[in-house]
């Protein structure tokens, strides 16, 4: 269990974030079509996975916008934005956003995402949603950078992310 912020007070994660060097734990999340994506499928690429408590908050949308212009000229790269909104409302963000250098998926149909990444809030008045994090995963899917952002309220280090690509 971690211990992070949300405007000063504390909350706690459901774990920690897999550990530099640790091979990737493998997920199946829900994209905006409603269909399923793995990190199986994503082999071969180099992978950020942006997680946050919802993209209906201005810091999780900032994120999905400075990923999406920044990880527009990286080669072999995926940004995910991973939360737990329904896909219908990552779709529409996308769309009114013109978000297209960002694949916007799911954790709704199930818990194991946030229980293998250690990022489920279990406690304070976001309990149920995603921690605000970042973890790099490179080609062979082993994970090379990973923050745990400690004040929710904050954006995350783009640099250091893009830097361990």
């Amino acid at each position: 269990m971690a211990k992070i912020t949300l405007r000063g007070n504390p909350v706690n994660t459901s774990g920690n974030l897999p550990v530099k060097g640790s091979h990737a734990p493998e997920f199946t999340l829900v994209k905006s079509d409603l269909s399923n994506l793995t990190l199986k499928e994503l082999k071969g690429k180099k992978v950020v996975l942006s997680i946050s408590p919802s993209l209906d908050t201005s810091v999780c949308a900032t994120s999905v916008r400075k990923f999406n212009q920044l990880a527009a000229a990286k080669n072999n790269t995926l940004v995910l934005a991973i939360t737990k909104d329904l896909p219908f409302a990552a779709g529409r963000f996308c769309t009114t956003e013109g978000i297209t250098n960002v694949i916007t998926l799911s954790g709704f149909r199930d818990p194991a995402f946030g229980q293998a990444y250690g990022v489920d809030l279990v406690d304070g008045p976001m309990a149920g949603l995603y921690a605000r994090s970042i973890v790099v995963i490179d080609e062979a899917g082993k994970v090379v950078y990973t923050e745990l952002v400690p004040e929710t309220t904050q954006e995350p280090d783009y640099d250091s992310a893009l830097k361990a690509l």
